[in-house]
């Protein structure tokens, strides 16, 4: 029997080895004790339930399979390599680019006002390198201007990586009461304007073998409530990414989705503006939308943003660390989820039965 026992269990033990992996190489970007902990925990538990030859042989296999990963994840040197980034107006955008011009890249910060006061900034504080370009994505010219302005600057050292990370949040309410108008805004911004970039720039990305790094979101894998706009056109994104990612491998082009979770990414939403918004979803929901939904319903939308921005973090460094991993890593992931618990929400959409995902989604969720 109790032979029995250790062959079940060093079964299960096997099958957990690729979840060991895994987060070793989830902590590998951050701590390279942790990954060591990781395997030493993985040793002790195999000579624990395996017989010495057994678990010598598995231990090893795992320790050579994390070796091979590891090796990929070498960062490459930045020697100026340049970087397009979209949406460097404010948020994740703005700060990315700030972040990849200290470490010594040619970033090109795509605004959507180059005479604003985030565009103002960026002049200021950072390297003569840095370039600010005027670049609406839904602006099919301006887009070709920028383009013609990187062509003239990089030459021939040619432009390493885009990310596209221009985007909006729109309206986040109940998917009846969003005006037809936010779903349209948030797929030019989020999805098409991400497509016409790509398109545009990707001439000189497979001339240089580099990096497409397209800014999804969590709400673009979850179906979270309120989201039915931005998900929607992050999902699009997600699925763009993914496509992308296979026809760009025989030109040796890498592309990543970065999926964050909670965070604070813009100055500009302000309450007064969230206040207009929730006005036009009333005043432009059909007649009959109005007479079913009860107006205390109505006038609780108001809390929604105010909760967003109490639970979203304002740290955005796990979301500048992945992108610069997406960028530099000599085999990046084409998949990463910054935030905390961001990961856990994808498991639990994905792996348990509806019902349970409904139910914590609805409890946990931010738009209680």
């Amino acid at each position: 029997m109790g032979g029995l026992f250790n062959e079940v269990f060093g079964a299960l033990l096997g099958q957990s080895a690729l979840l060991l992996v895994f987060f070793a190489t989830q902590e590998s970007r951050t701590g390279g004790r942790k990954v060591v902990c990781l395997v030493g925990l993985w040793g002790g538990a195999c000579l624990f339930s395996l017989s010495l030859f057994w678990s010598l042989i598995l231990f090893s296999l795992s320790c050579f399979l994390l070796c091979i990963y590891l090796s990929g994840q070498e960062l490459l040197p930045v020697d100026q390599k340049a970087v397009l980034i979209t949406g460097g107006d404010s948020g994740i955008g703005h700060a990315l680019s700030k972040y990849l011009d200290q470490l010594g890249f040619t970033v090109f910060a795509g605004v959507l006002n180059e005479n604003g006061s985030g565009a103002e900034e960026l002049r200021r504080t950072c390297s003569k390198r840095f370039s600010v370009l005027q670049m609406d994505v839904t602006d099919p010219q301006q887009i070709k201007d920028a383009y013609s302005k990187v062509v003239q600057k990089v030459q021939n050292r040619g432009l390493w990586a885009v990310v596209n990370n221009a985007g909006i949040l729109g309206l986040p309410t109940d998917g009846e009461l969003i005006p037809m108008i936010h779903y349209k805004r948030c797929m030019d911004v989020n999805f098409f304007g991400a497509v016409e970039v790509t398109k545009a720039f990707l001439p000189l990305l497979r001339k240089s073998k580099g990096r497409l790094v397209n800014i999804s979101s969590m709400a673009g894998g979850v179906p979270f409530l309120k989201m039915a706009a931005y998900g929607s056109s992050k999902a699009a994104l997600t699925m763009f990414s993914a496509v992308m990612r296979q026809e760009l491998s025989k030109w040796e082009v890498k592309v990543s989705n970065i999926q964050p979770g909670g965070f604070q990414t813009s100055r500009y939403l302000s309450l007064r503006a969230l206040q207009c918004w929730r006005k036009t979803s009333w005043t432009t929901s059909p007649l009959t939308c109005r007479r079913s939904t009860a107006g205390d319903y109505i006038l609780a939308q108001k809390n929604v943003f105010s909760k967003v921005l109490t639970y979203a973090s304002s740290d955005l460094s796990p979301v500048l660390l992945d992108i610069q991993h997406a960028i530099s890593a000599k085999r990046p992931f084409t998949f990463y989820t910054p935030g905390s618990g961001a990961y856990l929400w994808f498991c639990l959409f994905s792996f348990s039965p509806t019902g349970i995902f409904d139910y914590f989604n609805k409890k946990i969720s931010y738009f209680k």
